[in-house]
């Protein structure tokens, strides 16, 4: 798994390497079923600490992405059907008009999953 870390970036080390994990997901490279490293394992691979790597899965849980099972590390889930271009179009504008109104992306999804 290869990830390139910006330690000047303002985005967190977790972030990134979650934001790195996602896109191999995304574009296939890490397919469903198919198991993470583990964190201790990658935190060496990248000279972070593990709390980090533990972060980056835990942020990648919370998106979906993975699950995580004590004992037996992270896996990657399937992806969910896609949705339809109507409600993609719809959810677009939401989060765009959200955005220039001020409202940053994980009010939106706080208020989302109070609302659900």
């Amino acid at each position: 798994m290869l990830i390139q870390l910006d330690r000047a970036s303002l985005v967190g080390l977790a972030e990134q390497i979650a934001a790195a994990i996602q896109d191999q997901v995304r574009t296939g490279a890490l397919a469903a079923g198919e198991k993470l490293p583990a964190a201790r394992d990658l935190a060496a691979g990248l000279g972070v600490n593990v709390h980090t790597v533990l972060r980056a899965y835990s942020i990648l849980r919370a998106a979906g992405v993975v699950e995580l099972r004590q004992g037996r590390g992270a896996r990657v889930l399937p992806r969910p059907e896609r949705l339809p271009n109507e409600v993609l179009d719809a959810i677009d504008a939401l989060v765009r008009g959200a955005a220039s109104r001020g409202v940053t992306r994980p009010q939106l999804v706080r208020y989302l999953e109070e609302i659900s």
